[in-house]
């Protein structure tokens, strides 16, 4: 049965930017910043929600780790929903549900509400940000308003992860944990007003049946996987804790692929994801946010533990950061315009590595500061050159009814790349670390920097290598 849609944005949108499509755009960005806000704003707050509300300490990471296995594990399945019965309708619903959780955690007085609100946020979350993606990418054709539009979202969303940590600071000190909650229900309420009259329906009319045997496979691997990663941050790579789920979850995802061979209707046609722009474009994403949100961390750690920042004040030294993300999202769509998409993650990638690599430079004393805030400029704007660039190569050449698909894929990849840099960093400064004191987490530190830098520069050259004319346009 051929595949229609239901006014498809993509043959009717103009050249240029109508007051109608801007409002979408600001609709669609406002939703995608809040949800990117929600992964951090509470990192900063967790000792103080845990003595307020009498949450066991070794317990704690759970009000993070709800949010990232349902963040994560169901992404891939909202995606191909939102493709099936409605992008709009999925991405309303969603929205609903992010706002009434929110409210929820605020006006938690138990750890059981509170982690029940989170998993709730976490679902919310995986339906949203695939259905917005799909609606942002169904709503402008391929082209210099799709990278524009793409360019705005990564910008937003990077810079979203930075924001909320410092607002998460600032609450915190100056209202209450519970504003790190509350905040997203007028934003929620507010779009939820306007977006019915101004972003257009966009699913498939033939409504085939969704298919549930990939759907259970492949969201239990990737629940499995991300329970994995988490425990091994906390429990060590070598723990059964963090071996059993990884393992079970590795088994899930073979088995889910095995199950898509024969599908009828496949949740994840493998023809997708034999499209090289598809798989070594979520690669680089997958690298990219790996690497930035885990570099966050190691120098979290540096300027608190080596230098004596405060939480907030570390926070704080990140706003350089942030401005290089919206610096490298507004650009991207320039460079993208005269390089092509392939060169474009090949020059982010280098400048990102070099930024990483001269971290390696930092010392001991508060007089090292300006590096660390020149690098991680520079680094920001190089990582949303290739978040851009891998945006805009995962979603090109496929049809509108594969954008949620598409979408949903490069969701997946970002929070398992969110999800994994941190463990995977961790393990890598904690070994490292020799002896006590300043000069042996500063060691540790170091060691873990120049993974990470590795890491960027093998990304970009699986770039450099696997994309070379995947498509016209990616030169």
């Amino acid at each position: 049965m051929p595949v229609t849609e239901v006014e498809p944005a993509a043959r009717t949108t103009p050249a240029a930017l109508t007051p109608r499509l801007r409002l979408v755009l600001v609709l669609l960005l406002a939703a995608q910043f809040m949800l990117a806000v929600d992964f951090s704003i509470l990192n900063v707050a967790l000792p103080v929600i845990g003595e307020g509300l009498g949450f066991p300490l070794g317990h704690l990471q759970w009000i993070a780790t709800s949010f990232a296995l349902c963040a994560a594990g169901f992404t891939l399945l909202f995606g191909r929903i939102a493709d099936l019965f409605g992008r709009r309708r999925l991405f309303l619903g969603g929205l609903a549900v992010l706002g009434v959780a929110s409210l929820a955690g605020g006006l938690a007085q138990t750890p059981e509400v509170l982690i029940a609100a989170r998993v709730l946020q976490g679902l919310a979350t995986a339906a949203v940000t695939p259905a917005g993606l799909s609606l942002l990418t169904t709503s402008f054709p391929e082209g210099p308003l799709r990278e524009r539009a793409l360019g705005l979202n990564g910008a937003l969303m990077s810079a979203g992860f930075t924001t909320g940590a410092i607002l998460g600071g600032l609450l915190t000190d100056l209202l209450s944990w519970r504003w790190a909650f509350f905040v997203n229900v007028p934003v929620a309420l507010a779009v939820l007003v306007v977006a019915p009259t101004v972003i257009k329906e966009s699913r498939r009319e033939d409504h085939p049946k969704l298919d549930v045997p990939g759907a259970v496979t492949v969201t239990l691997g990737l629940l499995a996987v991300v329970l994995g990663l988490t425990r091994a941050g906390e429990k060590g790579w070598g723990s059964p804790d963090a071996l059993l789920p990884l393992t079970a979850g590795l088994a899930l995802l073979l088995a889910f692929h095995a199950v898509e061979r024969r599908a009828p209707a496949p949740l994840v046609p493998l023809g997708v994801l034999n499209k090289r722009s598809v798989a070594w474009g979520n690669v680089a994403g997958l690298i990219a946010f790996l690497t930035e949100t885990s570099l966050v961390f190691l120098l979290t750690l540096y300027l608190q533990e080596v230098l004596g920042f405060s939480p907030l004040a570390a926070g704080l030294s990140f706003g350089v950061l942030g401005i290089g993300t919206v610096i490298g999202g507004s650009t991207a769509p320039k460079v993208i315009g005269r390089l092509g998409t392939r060169r474009t993650l090949i020059t982010g990638g280098l400048l990102q590595t070099v930024s990483t690599a001269s971290l390696l430079g930092l010392g001991d004393t508060r007089s090292w500061l300006w590096l660390l805030l020149l690098a991680t400029f520079t680094g920001g704007i190089g990582n949303m050159l290739v978040i851009v660039a891998f945006m805009v190569t995962a979603t090109s050449g496929l049809a509108d009814h594969e954008q949620g698909l598409a979408t949903g894929l490069a969701t997946m990849t970002q929070q398992i790349g969110i999800t994994m840099g941190t463990p995977i960093m961790s393990a890598v400064a904690t070994a490292a670390m020799t002896g006590t004191g300043t000069a042996a987490v500063l060691g540790g530190l170091k060691t873990a920097i120049t993974v990470n830098a590795a890491i960027v520069l093998l990304g970009t050259l699986t770039s450099a290598v696997f994309l070379r004319g995947s498509r016209p346009g990616t030169r």
